[in-house]
């Protein structure tokens, strides 16, 4: 069984460009520019809707492998949703002075990037993608 979200040619700016509300649009142009500052890698489409940023390979202990990306975001309809990788584990101390959010496995839900703390929704980003880093070394 593959993995159904794969890297793909799409361009990210006409992605976005495309987006019809325009603070969501608005929100994925500044998340697109805090991504690229904090990875200093371009930015790449996954599927249909997800940006990313690095990629590494997983194997599970099942055999099952594939390629996905080691940062991310997603311009949904209802929230921003910032793939955090690395988890949450060790994130407390930091969601709790980001503003109003809510969370899934590794996902960050953001309804409005005004309401929360930018200086820490980078933090949590850079961390993240730092960790994925040190985990997968092999990989850009």
């Amino acid at each position: 069984m593959s993995n159904k979200t794969v890297e793909n040619e799409n361009s990210v700016h006409d992605f976005i460009a495309d987006i019809t509300d325009e603070r969501r649009k608005t929100d994925a142009f500044k998340s697109l520019k805090l991504y690229e500052e904090i990875t200093d890698l371009n930015a790449v489409m996954w599927g249909n809707s997800i940006i990313g940023f690095g990629k590494y390979h997983y194997k599970y202990d099942s055999g099952r492998e594939g390629d996905f990306f080691k940062a991310g975001f997603s311009p949904r309809k209802t929230s921003m949703t910032y793939y955090i990788m690395s988890g949450f584990r060790e994130y407390d101390a930091l969601l709790e002075k980001l503003g109003k959010h809510k969370l899934g496995k590794s996902c960050l839900y953001v309804k409005n990037l005004e309401k929360i703390d930018m200086a820490i929704l980078s933090k949590i980003i850079r961390k993240s993608f730092e960790e994925m880093n040190r985990k997968y070394p092999d990989h850009d």
